[in-house]
């Protein structure tokens, strides 16, 4: 069976980057917008370490925020980098995407 986890670990960066570029948000809020969208799979354990590694990077700042459930509230937003690096992930997907399709369908 094929493993659709490895595949999916490539393209959760840009989709993350997408959310953000609409909105400031949270972990959590991020794993229920994947979810709508289809990512049945991801959880918040692996969507964390990946905010983390795009926090790193430089691709998304961080700042807490009051809660009105309880405690604060890390969100999430999107930097220039993080949106320069959103319009190159869109660009390669799209070429990508593509090209699959093209074999897949057996298009010319």
């Amino acid at each position: 069976m094929y493993d659709k986890s490895q595949l999916m670990k490539g393209t959760l960066e840009g989709c993350i980057l997408q959310i953000l570029s609409e909105t400031v948000t949270y972990g959590y809020e991020i794993v229920t917008t994947l979810t709508e969208f289809g990512f049945e799979d991801v959880k918040e354990g692996s969507i964390y370490p990946l905010l983390v590694r795009l926090e790193k990077k430089g691709m998304i700042s961080s700042e807490l925020r009051p809660s009105p459930l309880g405690p604060k509230r890390k969100y999430y937003s999107l930097t220039a980098e993080g949106e320069a690096y959103l319009q190159e992930f869109i660009k390669c997907w799209t070429e990508v995407q593509s090209s699959v399709n093209r074999i897949l369908k057996k298009e010319e």
